[in-house]
């Protein structure tokens, strides 16, 4: 049985503004595979952070993935724009959409993989009827709005169910979808979000509060890794 493939995703939200490019390039040396792009609105969610034009600033620094989370609304509007900013993936909150699968095709039509991402207390019922749409669902194991908060524990039952609708839906000859968690990750907690099914991990102040003498990341990135194996 081979293992699952552990993806890493680095939330600069977290990172030393003052010097972004070199912190996106560190996260890429140390073996991030991600830059995790958190868009909040002061609409949405209760905080103001960035927008496509520092997307657009550090995909020169990064071959890997910008993976873009718009906590906005409504997100329509925004998407092109982070599209040609250079994002490769977009997620999106439904509640914050008037049409979740127009908007989810306006992101594939844009040429990026598209996401839905659910809040601790959002139904799972809304990826009903948009499976053929989704490259990755995004579960938020804290509320949306501030980095360095606690993990949620009910997440890991949320995680399992979700899991079983993406193994069923790839069974049945679909495409592969990502299951993403956000919120409260870290090196002593990645194992159980791993094992109830994630794959793929956000993780902001553990990642950009354990920098190592070099002032790379490698040895937290190897260490979150290892241990959600």
């Amino acid at each position: 049985m081979s293992k699952k493939q552990i993806r890493i995703a680095p939330s600069i939200l977290s990172a030393d503004f003052a010097n972004l490019g070199a912190e996106v390039r560190a996260i890429e040396a140390a073996g991030a595979d991600f830059v995790h792009f958190d868009v909040m609105d002061n609409h949405y969610v209760p905080n103001l952070t960035i927008g496509p034009l520092v997307c657009e600033a550090i995909r020169p620094h990064v071959s890997i993935p910008i993976d873009v989370h718009l906590m906005v609304e409504p997100v329509d509007a925004l998407i092109p724009m982070f599209a040609k900013a250079g994002a490769n993936i977009i997620t999106f909150h439904p509640e914050a959409s008037k049409h979740i699968d127009r908007s989810l095709q306006l992101i594939r039509d844009n040429g990026c993989k598209a996401g839905l991402v659910l809040n601790p207390a959002t139904p799972i019922d809304y990826l009903n009827h948009v499976m053929d749409k989704l490259d990755i669902i995004l579960l938020m194991s804290v509320n949306p709005g501030f980095g360095g908060q606690s993990f949620i524990n009910s997440t890991l039952d949320k995680l399992k169910i979700v899991r079983a609708l993406i193994d069923k839906h790839e069974a049945n000859g679909g495409q592969e979808i990502l299951l993403e968690v956000d919120g409260g990750v870290k090196a002593d907690n990645i194992a159980k979000i791993s094992a109830a099914g994630a794959d793929t991990f956000v993780a902001g102040s553990a990642v950009f509060g354990a920098k190592d003498d070099d002032g790379g990341y490698k040895n937290i990135i190897s260490q979150l890794k290892n241990n959600a194996i």
